[in-house]
C-alpha cells in the first residue's frame, strides 16, 4: 500500500494558491483514475483506489500546511506503513515553475508542511517537488506561496498535473524515470515529426548540348 499526500491548506481562499499545487496534484489523480469519493478522516481528505494490485490511499491534510505531519502521522500508523511507503507531493521555491524532481530523505529546506511531517515520521520518504518558481528575495517567499497562480501560469501547470496523472502508476510501481518521462511529455513534448517540411530546392536546369558543327554548317544552318 502507498500513501501519496498532497500538500496545501484547506478552503477556497487557498484553493488556487501556488502553496496548494500538492493538493491540486492528488485532486487530479483521483478524478483521473476513478478514485472513491473524497471523505474525512485522519485530520484530513482520503480518498482511496489502485493501480494493479497495489492500494493507493490518497490524502489532502486539513490541518493547514505548519501542522500537515499531524495527519500524516496519523494516516500512516493506522494503515500501518513505513515512511519508505510515503510520498509527498509538495510546492517547491528553489525549482523554475513546471520543473519537476524526485528526493528520497533529507532536510525539508525551510517548507514548513515537510518539516512537520519530518517531526512526525522522520525524513525517509519520498517527495515530489513541484516547482513554482522563487519571488527573489526570501522575505517574498511567504505572500509569494499564499497567492493564487498568475493567468499566465494555466497552461504550464495544466500540463504538469496531467503528465502527473499519466505517470503516477509508474511512480507507485518504483519506475521513477518512466514517472518523469511522463510528465516531460506533457510540459515539454517532441516536435512532431508530420510538421511541414522545407521545400526542395529545384534541381538546376542541364547544361545545352555541346555545338560540334564546324563553320561551314554553321553558316549553311543559318541562312536555311
Amino acid at each position: 500500500m502507498k500513501l501519496i499526500v498532497g500538500l496545501g491548506n484547506p478552503g477556497a481562499k487557498y484553493a488556487q494558491n501556488r502553496h496548494n499545487i500538492g493538493f491540486m496534484a492528488v485532486d487530479r489523480i483521483a478524478a483521473d483514475h476513478g478514485f472513491s469519493p473524497w471523505r474525512a478522516k485522519f485530520q484530513g481528505q482520503i480518498a482511496e483506489g489502485r493501480f494493479g494490485s497495489e492500494k493507493v490511499v490518497l490524502l489532502k491534510p486539513e490541518t493547514f500546511m505548519n501542522l500537515s505531519g499531524q495527519s500524516v502521522g496519523d494516516a500512516m500508523r493506522y494503515l500501518k506503513l513505513t515512511p519508505e511507503d510515503v510520498i509527498v507531493f509538495h510546492d517547491e521555491i528553489d525549482l523554475a515553475p513546471g520543473k519537476v524532481r524526485l528526493k528520497t530523505g533529507g532536510g525539508h529546506a525551510g517548507h514548513n508542511g515537510l518539516r512537520s511531517i519530518h517531526g512526525h515520521i522522520g525524513p525517509d520518504y519520498d517527495r515530489v517537488r513541484l516547482g513554482v518558481g522563487h519571488p527573489g528575495h526570501k522575505d517574498a517567499v511567504p505572500g509569494y506561496v499564499l497567492r493564487d497562480f498568475a493567468k499566465a501560469d494555466q497552461d504550464w501547470l495544466d500540463d504538469e498535473l496531467r503528465g502527473i496523472s499519466d505517470g503516477i502508476a509508474h511512480l507507485v510501481a518504483g519506475e521513477r524515470p518512466k514517472f518523469l518521462n511522463a510528465v516531460a511529455l506533457r510540459v515539454a513534448p517532441p516536435r512532431s515529426s508530420t510538421s511541414a517540411s522545407k521545400p526542395e530546392k529545384p534541381a538546376p536546369a542541364a547544361a545545352p548540348p555541346k555545338d560540334t558543327r564546324n563553320a561551314m554548317q554553321k553558316l549553311v544552318d543559318r541562312f536555311r
